[in-house]
């Protein structure tokens, strides 16, 4: 809960008379002992999102007779002046003193025990509250300051869920005054254990009243500690990749197995774990990020001070209190590195809002009886491996900028407000024990809010970038910043600077699913993945003063091959989203983008059409589709794609359609159409349809295996109709020629049985591919 200051001074009043409402509906402590003098208070606008101690200005406003009561107030801001001017002073006289002089890098890095010293104590991370009074691991922080003759900048990582802004503003402003570093020089995060004690509300637990005061002030004192300890340092960076241990856990459902949410509509097309079914599922939701990254620094002389590591797996789960794999991992590279020394091993939340442990495309690799030390140990097997082969420099510079912006919340409308209120009064005084009723409180804490201030961070440390999101971002994201990123090395920290919940890509919010349900948790509004992600990569070309770079996949000998054959039109399709997709002919017949699809995942043949150094990339067509003009085709022309269908062959009339040349919203008597049969005919097997009726289909010989990629070749001399599988003729008919500039992928003109999976690599040529000329498309 938010403890909201009423402060006793004359002359100031409540901000709104809704804090100073009744709070017994929440079930909350009106009046909570503290260490500070100030008395709190709490109500239904107070709790909202960040659960901390009072910010240095308290939650009022001056009233008509503020003039007759400020000589507390002059008391006040004299006693604060004199204590940031004998804090300070030594720093400013120390800068002026000093000549210029050639930077000098420093670091120091220290841990602390932020363990609840009370039990029992809250714990977040599910959907209802619980009180835990035992500890199986004890949680910690840990923290570097580095320096040069110009900056300061602290990054701190604490074993914890999710820690709020106002929270760590309050610190940041504390250590400020102690250690004199820059409120916006400072990054704290948090590593996403779903096991450790409550720093801030979420869905229905609430924040511990007594752990928020203990965690601040333990946080300033490690920031402190790590700046004393610094000495002259250098510093080097690896990259490994761990595929084996990260995996995408939200994945897409069939449109015929679409869920209810919450609120009691079937909106799920998407959800947490639904790959567990393959009967209900079609494919994964996006892509995962598998890069192990490593900052390691050291003493001049080469003695291990500090490792800060960065992964996208979400958290392995252990029962409470415990750090989860975070705190094992950190702690393995202490044991590993320089067990008997003042060495910090450090393990970040990468990018992992969609992602876990467990791989859902091969369940023959699930191991039920994996442990968390097991999973641990592997991870530190690969990490140690990158950690030997890092090269130092110590002539590095520092930098960091950050960046405030308020967003929306999207909030309930009149009946879903209604709704919740309906809800929470029968609640009454108690905590809300059912998914319901988590949500109907959420709402209107949503709506009482608005909106909120979220914090995004870079940082340079010499060629190495950090990107900073408050929030549990998807793998693509990350993939995106440190894919623009001007800088050398790369990694991105989320649950930074703030808890602000997860922030799907714009794309995946029809959907559905968990988190897209609003709540504080996941309550900013759609396009707040966009923005966060453009200020990412602002604050990166800040630091580095260098403009982004323009990302494209390399071109492998598969893609030369297409360019080698001069298509009139050839979409690569890689983009991070869309809906623009390229021509990479050079022709300039961009394409664009439907609704309902899902970006950058894997292609097919990646040596193959991107090289060995790249992962070819494709999206996933959940009911949207390609749509382009070729201008009038001549008669003779070739239509060439890849294909990965997510749909059983047998899980509706047509398992789907994926080219199509006709008009919009209908069919044509002289259109024609390609896909592949269902349970109605020709199951798995490429069919071909010449106008509007199914009659006369042409179908192919060969069942194409489901969650496989097959390269499909269309051609047309005049009424001649070939199509080849993979190099070999499948089908071959007549239909009269088609002259309709109207092209569409992934989905037939009338949007009937619109393909579910991917597409990949789609080249159209102004004329009919010979065999031979088929056989160089294979990519083998």
């Amino acid at each position: 809960m938010v403890l909201t200051p009423i402060v006793k001074v004359a002359g100031f009043r409540c901000l709104t008379s809704r804090q100073c409402e009744p709070h017994r509906r929440m079930n909350l402590p009106g009046s909570v002992a503290r260490r500070s003098p100030v008395r709190y208070h709490t109500s239904p606008a107070a709790i909202l999102l960040h659960s901390t101690l009072p910010r240095f200005t308290p939650t009022c406003k001056p009233s008509a007779s503020l003039f007759t009561g400020n000589a507390d107030m002059i008391a006040i801001r004299t006693t604060v002046q004199r204590l940031a001017f004998r804090v300070l002073c030594p720093f400013v006289l120390l800068g002026l003193a000093a000549p210029a002089a050639v930077a000098e890098f420093k670091a120091g890095a220290a841990v602390i025990d932020v363990t609840p010293d009370k039990l029992p104590v809250l714990v977040n991370g599910g959907m209802t509250s619980r009180s835990i009074d035992k500890v199986k691991t004890r949680v910690l922080a840990r923290a570097i300051v580095m320096s040069d003759s110009n900056e300061q900048l602290a990054i701190v990582v604490v074993d914890s869920c999710m820690i709020g802004r106002v929270l760590l503003d309050d610190v940041k402003a504390l250590a400020k005054i102690r250690t004199g570093i820059p409120t916006d020089r400072i990054l704290i995060s948090a590593t996403h254990s779903h096991t450790a004690p409550a720093s801030m509300g979420c869905l229905g637990t609430d924040a511990d009243p007594d752990y928020v005061p203990f965690l601040r002030d333990k946080l300033v004192e490690v920031i402190a500690t790590a700046q004393a300890s610094q000495e002259p340092a250098r510093i080097g960076f690896s990259k490994t990749m761990a595929p084996e241990f990260t995996a995408l856990r939200q994945w897409i459902r069939r449109p015929d197995r679409i869920e209810e949410d919450p609120f009691g509509n079937k909106t799920v097309r998407a959800n947490m774990h639904a790959g567990a079914n393959w009967d209900d599922a079609v494919g994964e939701a996006g892509p995962e990020d598998p890069d192990l990254s490593l900052i390691s620094l050291q003493s001049r002389d080469g003695r291990p001070l500090a490792v800060l590591g960065n992964f996208s797996m979400h958290y392995f789960g252990d029962s409470d209190i415990s750090a989860d794999y975070f705190g094992l991992f950190s702690e393995g590279l202490k044991l590993r590195i320089a067990p008997d020394s003042k060495f910090v091993g450090i393990m970040s939340h990468g990018c992992s809002g969609d992602i876990w442990r467990r791989d859902y495309t091969k369940p023959e690799s699930w191991n039920p009886s994996l442990t968390i030390d097991a999973y641990t140990q592997g991870l530190l097997d690969i990490a140690m491996k990158a950690y030997e082969a890092i090269q130092y420099r110590d002539d590095v510079t520092i930098a960091m900028a950050e960046q405030r912006m308020t967003l929306k919340y999207r909030v309930p409308n009149k009946q879903l407000l209604e709704w919740s209120q309906r809800i929470v009064a029968e609640t009454g005084d108690r905590l809300p024990q059912t998914t319901a009723e988590v949500y109907a409180r959420e709402q209107i804490l949503l709506h009482e809010a608005q909106q909120t201030e979220i914090v995004v961070q870079a940082l340079r440390i010499g060629d190495i970038g950090i990107a900073t999101t408050p929030n549990e971002t998807y793998a693509i994201t990350g993939l995106k910043i440190k894919a623009a990123s001007p800088l050398a090395h790369n990694m991105v920290i989320e649950l930074a600077n703030g808890g602000d919940g997860y922030i799907p890509p714009v794309e995946q919010y029809p959907f559905g699913g968990y988190n897209t349900w609003t709540a504080r948790s996941a309550g900013l509004e759609v396009l707040a993945e966009a923005k966060i992600t453009q200020a990412a990569i602002s604050l990166l070309e800040t630091v580095s003063g260098k403009p982004r770079k323009n990302y494209a996949l390399p071109a492998g000998p598969a893609s030369e091959a297409i360019r080698s054959l001069k298509p009139r039109a050839w979409w690569r399709l890689n983009e991070f989203t869309g809906p623009i997709a390229p021509d990479a002919s050079g022709h300039n017949h961009q394409a664009a983008y439907e609704a309902a699809i899902t970006y950058y995942l894997e292609g097919p043949q990646s040596a193959e059409f991107c090289g060995p150094e790249s992962i070819n990339r494709a999206p996933h067509f959940v009911g949207g589709r390609l749509r382009a003009q070729t201008e009038t085709l001549p008669k003779a022309y070739s239509v060439s794609a890849w294909i990965w269908n997510g749909m059983p062959n047998d899980g509706r009339d047509v398992s789907g359609w994926f080219y199509s040349r006709d008009f919009d919203h209908g069919l044509s008597a002289f259109g024609e159409h390609l896909g592949v049969g269902g349970k109605s005919g020709h199951t798995g097997k490429l069919i071909f349809q010449y106008g509007s009726s199914t009659e006369k289909l042409l179908a192919g010989k060969s069942e194409i295996p489901r969650w496989t990629w097959s390269h499909v070749v269309l051609t047309r001399d005049a009424e001649t109709v070939k199509v080849y599988l993979n190099g070999k003729l499948e089908i071959e008919g007549s239909a009269p020629a088609v002259e309709i500039s109207e092209l569409m992928l992934g989905g037939r003109s009338d949007n009937d049985s619109n393909w579910e999976g991917r597409l990949d690599e789609i080249a159209v040529f102004d004329r009919s591919l010979s065999p031979k000329e088929i056989g160089t498309l294979q990519a083998q």
